[in-house]
């Protein structure tokens, strides 16, 4: 049996206690807990839910340096000194041209003698036979297996490469080695040809090739030595004029490789 209560019956009984409601219990979740698990806290009041706040993406800022303007190249005494002699409103004739080029230069090397063309349109090309050109004769080969070889080696070794149609299946995986050093054969340039023998010879005569630049109208040319007679300057310059055709050129300068330029009057040419 449990236990028994007795009360005797005009005596004042004790207040019974209330019981104490039970404890509110609360549950929050905490951050940072796996799957979203959350913790009963008793008997005490939670402080309010803080909104947390995430913080914000920086973007990395680039430095920007302040690019100055461009400075003037310096030029040497040399050069000041022969520019001197030149007088930059005039143009001059051929033969004035070259003497005052040769004049002018300071190099003590026998240095190249160069012509700078300004031409109305980009895309002219093509080859101008000069009597008194100075310089290596140029090689020319005959597109065979024995090229190949050679192109595998990496020894390379001729100035012009003629080729068959037949052939030339043979060299197209070689052309990133080839085109950029212009020997590549093409149709344009008479390089493929069904009879690569006779055509050689006329390669092997003492032309110079000439064309624009890519995107400018400018032809850079060297036509001979500055120890070269200046009959000869002057006849390969008139080759060279003449080639290109003087109603394609807008201005034309002569200078030595260590020298200033001259304008060329081409209007009596």
């Amino acid at each position: 049996m449990g236990k028994k209560r007795i009360a005797v019956i005009g005596e004042e009984q004790p207040e019974k206690k209330a019981k104490k409601p039970a404890e509110e219990k609360k549950e929050v979740h905490i951050p940072g807990m796996k799957g979203g698990a959350r913790v009963a806290i008793v008997g005490a009041e939670l402080p309010p839910e803080k909104e947390v706040i995430a913080p914000e993406e920086t973007v990395p800022t680039k430095t920007i340096k302040k690019r100055g303007l461009p400075r003037a190249k310096a030029r040497g005494k040399n050069y000041l000194s022969a520019k001197m002699k030149i007088d930059p409103t005039r143009t001059y004739s051929l033969s004035e041209a070259i003497k005052l080029a040769r004049e002018t230069s300071w190099g003590k090397f026998d240095g190249s003698f160069e012509a700078h063309l300004v031409t109305t349109k980009t895309g002219l090309r093509g080859e101008a036979k000069l009597p008194y050109l100075a310089g290596k004769t140029r090689k020319v080969e005959i597109a065979s297996k024995d090229t190949l070889a050679k192109i595998e080696s990496g020894k390379i070794d001729f100035d012009i490469l003629i080729s068959t149609p037949a052939f030339m299946a043979n060299l197209v995986k070689y052309a990133k080695i080839l085109g950029p050093r212009g020997l590549m054969p093409n149709p344009k340039a008479g390089t493929i040809v069904e009879n690569p023998e006779k055509v050689a010879s006329s390669f092997q005569k003492e032309t110079f090739s000439f064309k624009t630049e890519a995107n400018t109208p400018l032809i850079h040319s060297v036509v001979g030595k500055i120890s070269q007679k200046d009959e000869e300057l002057e006849a390969n310059l008139k080759a060279l004029l003449s080639a290109v055709g003087t109603k394609n050129i807008k201005k034309a300068v002569i200078c030595a490789s260590m020298g200033p330029a001259v304008k060329l009057a081409i209007d009596n040419l």
